[in-house]
């Protein structure tokens, strides 16, 4: 059984950094990529972030402030998050993405499995 826990979301003032963790079971890191997904409230969940066996893709609007990784040895990957913006506040979600690249250069990811989320709140 897939399994995506994740933890470390909070609430942190602008400027700010958080690290979200996603512990992974059920699967290795070979059968699918890691990647993040958010959400707002009355929007879309939209891709964050994955990592596919090493390479790095990130949506527009976090580039160059965070940054994903994984340790293969725990089945864990994270997101580590800095200079956060109040627009950054959503339920961060971990997935298990079959598809994890750029398109027409636009992060795309496609999802197959979902952790429960984690709340980040970033104050003004």
């Amino acid at each position: 059984e897939v399994q995506l826990v994740e933890s470390g979301g909070g609430l942190v003032q602008a400027g700010g950094s958080l690290r979200l963790s996603c512990a992974a079971s059920g699967f290795t890191f070979d059968d699918y990529h890691l990647g993040w997904f958010r959400q707002s409230p009355g929007k879309e969940r939209e891709g964050v972030s994955c990592i596919s066996n090493g390479p790095t893709y990130y949506a527009d609007s976090v580039k160059g402030r965070f940054t994903i990784s994984s340790d293969n040895a725990k089945n864990t990957v994270y997101l580590q998050m800095n200079s956060l913006k109040p627009e950054d506040t959503a339920v961060y979600y971990c997935a298990a993405v079959s598809v994890c690249g750029l398109r027409v250069g636009v992060l795309t990811l496609e999802s197959d499995y979902w952790g429960q989320g984690t709340q980040v709140t970033v104050s003004s």
